[in-house]
């Protein structure tokens, strides 16, 4: 389990408004999400889950070929 070092950023009613991260740990979260993956990934696994969803024969490599 990751740990996560932050800082709480409340108004004047305490109330919390902005959380501050180390910058490593902000990008190894973005990793995580895949928010840092280019367009042409994204499009890429979003073609690779269409094709897992309809079972389309020759999309994956079997892992005994590998």
């Amino acid at each position: 389990m990751q740990t996560i070092h932050k800082k709480l950023v409340v108004d004047e009613e305490g109330r919390p408004q902005e959380v501050i991260l180390p910058w490593e740990e902000f990008r190894q979260i973005e990793e995580l999400l895949g928010l840092d993956l280019d367009a042409k990934a994204v499009a890429d696994l979003e073609a690779s889950a269409e094709d897992r969803a309809k079972g389309t024969p020759g999309a994956y490599v079997d892992l005994d070929s590998i």
